[in-house]
């Protein structure tokens, strides 16, 4: 780093440099603008070092783990390298002296119960049947139902609800691709009794949100998170997973397991089943929805026993 130049304004050059190439790098530039921040507010001139380096990364969250230190420096090394290039005098750990960034943490599977019993609280949120309890209602059903992601879910524009073919448009997901989604016609019915309520209250354009806000814009995520965590509070749910709570994300989770499950008990070829399931939840390898699945005892068991047959099956055709 010149010391004529700030790290910030290095930042910005690298960000925008990414970004024309086609990166959107939404969090990945918050984190490392937040880096260079803390970097010129520390009053440090000259390269960077692996001490302000690990200052940063440690110092975000006395309640971090070291697997979330692992990812921040993750984060930074690309930036690192650019810096690099820039002054060969820049230091960066180049070991995972934090261990591996992404580790599987097992999430909470949902019982079915557990997902009527969500919905059911949602149904008694407030006002009394009014577009709020309708609203959470149908946002966690409708996750549990198809694995969308909840950023997913909220930004779903009403022209995006195709009702006659049962179809989801999905646009501009995580990884900037759009999807179609088929909805099973119960969760099309569902939808259908929501906008029904929803247009009484605002007139359904193409573009206007599907789920509203107080104000009549987006719901943002925050305000969901809120509410799922007063309900989860009086739910008294006990996390099955390794996380210390239920999670919303848990809902997807659930999908693609017991999705699994049912193709397993029904015998499908689980091969050509996870890469359409792929397609569906809107991953980018199939890899990533492998990465989903959890050893929930009903899964292992009907996996179980169909490995059971199978082996069965070329023992005796060796034997023979």
């Amino acid at each position: 780093m010149t010391a004529t130049r700030t790290l910030l304004s290095l930042a910005e050059d690298y960000l925008a440099e990414r970004r024309a190439l086609g990166f959107d790098l939404r969090i990945p530039g918050e984190q490392i603008t937040a880096f260079a921040r803390f970097v010129d507010a520390a009053g440090h001139t000259g390269p960077i070092t692996t001490r302000i380096t690990l200052d940063w990364v440690q110092g975000q969250s006395q309640h971090a783990k070291p697997s979330s230190w692992a990812r921040r420096l993750d984060i930074l090394r690309p930036f690192a390298r650019y810096l690099a290039r820039l002054d060969p005098a820049t230091e960066f750990p180049q070991t995972a002296i934090f261990g591996r960034a992404h580790r599987r943490l097992a999430p909470h599977i949902y019982s079915e119960q557990e997902i009527c019993d969500l919905l059911a609280a949602a149904r008694r949120l407030a006002p009394h049947g009014g577009l709020r309890p309708a609203t959470y209602e149908t946002i966690f059903g409708l996750i549990a139902a198809t694995g969308l992601r909840l950023s997913e879910a909220l930004h779903l524009r009403c022209g995006d609800v195709d009702l006659d073919q049962g179809v989801l448009t999905v646009r501009d997901t995580k990884f900037r691709k759009s999807r179609h989604v088929p909805l099973h016609p119960t969760v099309a019915e569902a939808l259908n009794r929501y906008m029904v309520l929803r247009a009484r209250h605002s007139a359904p354009h193409r573009d206007a949100p599907l789920f509203l806000s107080s104000s009549g814009g987006v719901l943002p995520k925050r305000t969901v998170h809120g509410v799922f965590q007063r309900l989860r509070g009086e739910l008294r749910w006990s996390a099955r997973g390794a996380y210390g709570q239920t999670r919303i994300h848990d809902l997807r989770h659930t999908f693609i397991c017991r999705r699994v499950q049912l193709w397993h008990e029904s015998g499908a070829d689980i091969g050509n089943a996870m890469a359409a399931l792929s397609t569906y939840v809107g991953h980018a390898k199939v890899s990533d929805t492998y990465w989903y699945l959890t050893g929930v005892p009903e899964l292992m068991a009907v996996a179980g026993t169909r490995f059971e047959l199978f082996a069965a099956t070329v023992g005796g055709e060796h034997h023979d």
